[in-house]
């Protein structure tokens, strides 16, 4: 079975082809527009799409040397993420299997970020705990088989690469915050300044990062730290970012543990962009090999918004006959474990 993946929830156009669960091509085109307004534009990374979509599949099919007419199922992501840009790709997808007459995947985003983890060897062993971490989700799932997962817990409010970026605007730095607070906080101390770790309830797997996001605008306010200032005293800057990165890293290591302990998980695995942070790589390898669990880490190309990702769960669909109707919409505001 050959299927075309097609990525589009955000602001990354993708396109992958994977034949019986080995990868082929995986072409992504990011888009660099937003950086000047410090976070994406809706209507502008529609745009984008509309212009991209086209020659990054055709990069990809040519890639992996497949005509169109070698592929049996297309898949494209139909939510998560920015209506516009999803309608993009689904629209893509659904006239090309169309076109081609083969079925249709619809992918849950979320969904796909649990099974990036499969791309590539070795792969986790069932059930395994998964934190997906990114700029719009923060979530804790237990995988318990091929497509079969429970919930455990998410965030209230900001997701953690959502909380990077805020705080990376405050500190005018540039966008996408997280690399930028990663590069910068490798010369601070993650000790010099005591942020609050938004545990909320210690027991429990929810998430909440919009207080810590407060928490450095106070300080920034009551020590008058403006971005000239902080331009001028790069060390200042740099231990503002490693304490702010450790506070989050810290949460996001206590809950995941927390899980895999209590559910007798021996592997554990973490996908989204924020898996590309090294120092939340650093605790993750130390704590993991501490307690003797098997740690998973996509490539850092499988952990961005990617069209593998979605190739593969199409393909772990497909396999299991779960094909979608054609009038599948455009779902904003989907949710793990939601059917269309």
């Amino acid at each position: 079975m050959t299927v075309l993946g097609i990525e589009t929830s955000c602001d990354e156009t993708s396109a992958a082809v994977l034949r019986d669960g080995s990868l082929l091509s995986n072409v992504t085109a990011t888009q660099l527009v937003h950086a000047k307004f410090g976070g994406v534009v809706p209507e502008l990374a529609s745009r984008a799409h509309v212009r991209m979509i086209t020659p990054v599949v055709q990069d990809a099919l040519a890639k992996a040397g497949v005509s169109p007419e070698g592929i049996d199922t297309i898949a494209a992501v139909y939510g998560p993420g920015l209506i516009g840009s999803i309608l993009v790709g689904l629209s893509f997808g659904k006239a090309m299997a169309i076109g081609l007459g083969v079925p249709f995947v619809g992918v849950n985003h979320i969904e796909a970020h649990l099974v990036s983890n499969f791309i590539e060897e070795p792969r986790p062993d069932f059930p395994f705990v998964s934190l997906t971490v990114s700029g719009g989700h923060t979530q804790l799932v237990l995988v318990t088989g091929p497509l079969e997962y429970i919930l455990l817990g998410e965030t209230r409010d900001d997701a953690a690469g959502e909380a990077f970026d805020k705080a990376a605007k405050m500190l005018g730095i540039g966008y996408p915050g997280g690399p930028v607070i990663d590069k910068l906080a490798r010369d601070g101390s993650p000790d010099a300044i005591q942020f609050p770790r938004p545990y909320l309830d210690e027991d429990g797997y929810e998430f909440s990062f919009s207080g810590l996001k407060t928490s450095l605008l106070y300080y920034l306010r009551k020590h008058q730290l403006t971005e000239e200032r902080l331009q001028r005293e790069p060390r200042l800057l740099a231990d503002l970012c490693a304490s702010f990165q450790a506070a989050i890293v810290d949460v996001l290591v206590q809950k995941l543990f927390t899980a895999a302990g209590r559910h007798g998980a021996t592997s554990i695995a973490v996908a989204g962009g924020v898996a590309a942070n090294s120092a939340l790589r650093r605790r993750l390898e130390f704590e993991s090999a501490k307690r003797k669990l098997r740690l998973f880490i996509p490539r850092f190309e499988y952990c961005t918004d990617n069209g593998a990702m979605i190739a593969m769960a199409g393909y772990l669909k497909a396999q299991k006959g779960m094909y979608s109707d054609l009038e599948l919409p455009a779902v904003p505001n989907l949710r793990i474990g939601s059917t269309p």
